[in-house]
């Protein structure tokens, strides 16, 4: 978030301008994985914590005012400073007296559901109505075993979800990691508080590893030990407390792979500073993806270039990367040759149904898309431009509005719904039009 909001946020729509190429450094937001987390970490912490280059949008801005709404820290948001400043109270974690709502922010709400845990009284947690359709099923049942009672008040394994809290133990639980990789980190993290060691045992196949790989890198940084035995178990010792002081949040590696598709289907450049080769964001990775598409690349310990060439399809699998596969759609509708993306199941219970949002609208521009039950096959071809719905769903939007610097005539709906994660994203994309705005 900015302190002079961008008007195209309250717009119907926008039209955006293509663009013959670009050579460009594009500096994106803070990591909105890695500022829900150690917002998380810091708030059952017991120590002031500064999260420097926090992303300010509107899912950490739902999870440090639900947070607060425990009444046990604050949460000082800094616009200017890109800062959160989280600061215990002296104060118990208890229930508060209304409902906590956080829109679509799914991981604020599955590691709050956790969090609950350790709140007296009742909490009830609940969403927008695409939030009141995702499953929370495997993590309401992981929870009793570690004497939390948490029950979807509908019964029907998803928000609104209530918590009867101060009761989070630890223990031994198993969960699903089919669905979504945040339980497994919303139990991890919320271990933290409880009175002996917690062990989680994973019951099948975890999905999205990297983002379990992210939790475990920021509670190391904050000085939390959590022993493994792969991905088949977790166990977080009792007795540790989270260091305070200040932790610093990379660049968010998902809103980067805008401006890696924007360079691959212009045979354009950019370097994005600040994040490189250390990075435990799995999705840096896609730009070994582009680099078989037929881009140059370039990592190094702090940046990340990407010069676009001729593109051709390829076959991948993005299991471990679930987040950028919209990006790597859109470059793919460019390419020679046919994109087989696989094992994306994960993608149909997101902000939207991903693979039907994408096949949809790449349709719509004249694309030949096979869609699977969790693939999709994309036939690269030559785009027309089109009305392009984004189903309130920041990933489609930013996705197509690539798309619009390459084709003529593209019309994004709802442009505002980019806020979710990355609320300066048309400002951004105006740096690769200098002198102009990239929309019209």
């Amino acid at each position: 978030m900015t302190a002079t909001p961008d008007p195209r946020l309250d717009a119907e729509s926008v039209t955006v301008r293509p663009l013959a190429g670009f050579d460009e450094t594009v500096r994106v937001l803070g990591s909105k994985s890695y500022t829900n987390r150690y917002l998380a970490i810091a708030s059952l912490s017991g120590q002031e914590t500064v999260v420097d280059n926090a992303l300010l949008s509107d899912d950490t801005v739902y999870l440090a005012r639900a947070i607060e709404a425990f009444g046990h820290v604050t949460c000082a948001i800094d616009h200017s400073a890109a800062r959160i400043r989280v600061t215990p109270t002296g104060k118990p974690m208890r229930a508060p007296d209304e409902d906590i709502y956080v829109g679509g922010a799914g991981t604020p709400l599955r590691f709050l559901i956790s969090m609950a845990g350790h709140a007296e009284g009742t909490t009830v947690i609940t969403g927008n109505a695409r939030m009141q359709e995702r499953p929370m099923g495997d993590l309401l049942k992981a929870l009793p075993a570690l004497g939390v009672d948490a029950t979807a008040v509908r019964g029907n394994g998803s928000p609104p979800v209530r918590v009867v809290g101060g009761s989070f133990k630890g223990g031994s639980t198993s969960i699903s990691g089919a669905v979504s990789s945040q339980f497994t980190s919303s139990l991890i993290i919320n271990a933290l508080r409880a009175g002996t060691d917690t062990e989680i045992t994973i019951s099948d196949e975890l999905v999205s590893k990297p983002y379990v790989e992210m939790t475990l890198a920021a509670l190391k940084e904050m000085g939390v030990r959590v022993d493994r035995d792969g991905y088949r178990r977790f166990t977080v010792p009792a007795g540790q407390q989270a260091r305070g002081g200040q932790v610093t949040v990379e660049p968010d590696a998902s809103g980067m792979s805008y401006f890696l598709a924007a360079a691959a289907v212009l045979g354009s450049r950019v370097v994005i500073p600040g994040i490189g080769a250390g990075s435990h964001q799995g999705d840096v990775h896609l730009v070994e993806a582009f680099e078989r598409m037929g881009c140059r690349t370039e990592v190094t310990d702090d940046s990340i270039t990407l010069t676009g060439g001729p593109l051709r399809g390829i076959d991948i699998d993005m299991e471990a990367m679930p987040d950028v596969v919209p990006s790597l759609a859109i470059a793919a509708a460019y390419a020679e040759g046919t994109t087989r993306i696989t094992n994306i199941a994960s993608l149909r219970v997101k902000e939207c149904d991903r693979i039907a949002a994408v096949t949809t609208e790449l349709r719509k521009m004249g694309i030949d898309v096979e869609e699977h039950a969790d693939a999709m096959y994309i036939t690269g071809g030559t785009p027309h431009g089109a009305v392009i719905d984004t189903y309130d769903d920041h990933r489609i939007a930013m996705t197509f509005a690539i798309g619009g610097l390459r084709t003529e005539g593209v019309v994004i709906k709802d442009p505002g719904c980019v806020a979710k994660s990355f609320p300066t994203f048309w400002q951004t994309l105006d740096t690769l039009h200098p002198g102009s705005e990239s929309t019209q």
